[in-house]
């Protein structure tokens, strides 16, 4: 008798051990894959791209364990809309991981209908409440842009993205040109995101989506971000090399 109520005993314990041990892992699987606040998430990037100018970048979540954790789903923290120049690789510039991040690169970081429903996929589908529009210092299709005359093949349907920051960037009093340019191109992308219906104008109004934007300084590493949606940072004031053909 004494027998059958320690085996009782033991299999109550078990159960219960085995009850908590997998309400702790639906907990652990709730919280990871539960979406990034938008402040949270810039603060990561913040904190990534500091590691990364001070060289002590962490380079983490790039293994196999990794790999296999992604594989059959992702969930990023954070949606980067920034320039197909091959010196400005996000996952590297924020420090950041697999499945981290959900970027859209374009040159000049222009969007069109199919860029937008990329966006739309990430901010609807997969959760993410942050979208960062990152330009950056010496943009080629900017440069391109300000520099005018017709451009060969396909090129010119993308300078005609950028034309409207070249004519607002043109009436600034400070600033150089490029730069200027390069942030009015941003703070216009940033403006297409945040009103473009249904999906993205509806997450912003609910508080569930946060679109701003940012300045890549390719000299330094730095990230700076802009203050919100519709406001720029204090304009870089850097020559304009990329007219002289540094890009």
């Amino acid at each position: 008798m004494g027998k059958l109520k320690f085996k009782l005993a033991s299999s109550v314990i078990l159960s219960l051990s085995i009850i908590i041990s997998c309400a702790n892992m639906n907990a652990n699987a709730f919280e990871k894959n539960s979406p990034v606040a938008p402040e949270s998430a810039i603060q990561k990037l913040i904190e990534g791209n500091n590691r990364y100018v001070l060289d002590k970048s962490e380079n983490p979540r790039q293994n196999s364990a990794r790999r296999s954790e992604t594989a059959e789903s992702q969930h990023p923290f954070a949606i980067i809309v920034t320039c197909s120049d091959s010196r400005v690789p996000p996952e590297i510039l924020f420090d950041q991981g697999i499945g981290d991040l959900f970027i859209i690169r374009t040159a000049g970081n222009v969007i069109d209908s199919a860029a937008v429903g990329s966006i739309e996929y990430a901010a609807e589908h997969l959760g993410v409440q942050l979208i960062v529009v990152l330009g950056h210092e010496r943009c080629g299709a900017v440069s391109a842009a300000v520099k005018g005359g017709e451009a060969p093949g396909h090129i010119s349907n993308l300078v005609k993205y950028i034309e409207p920051a070249v004519e607002k960037a043109k009436h600034m009093k400070t600033g150089g040109l490029i730069d200027n340019a390069i942030n009015e191109n941003v703070s216009i992308t940033v403006e297409k995101i945040a009103e473009s219906e249904p999906i993205l104008k509806e997450l912003r109004e609910k508080g569930k989506l946060k679109v701003t934007g940012a300045f890549y300084d390719l000299d330094s590493g730095a990230v700076q971000f802009f203050k919100d949606k519709t406001e720029n940072t204090e304009k870089v004031e850097k020559k304009d090399d990329a007219v002289h053909g540094k890009h």
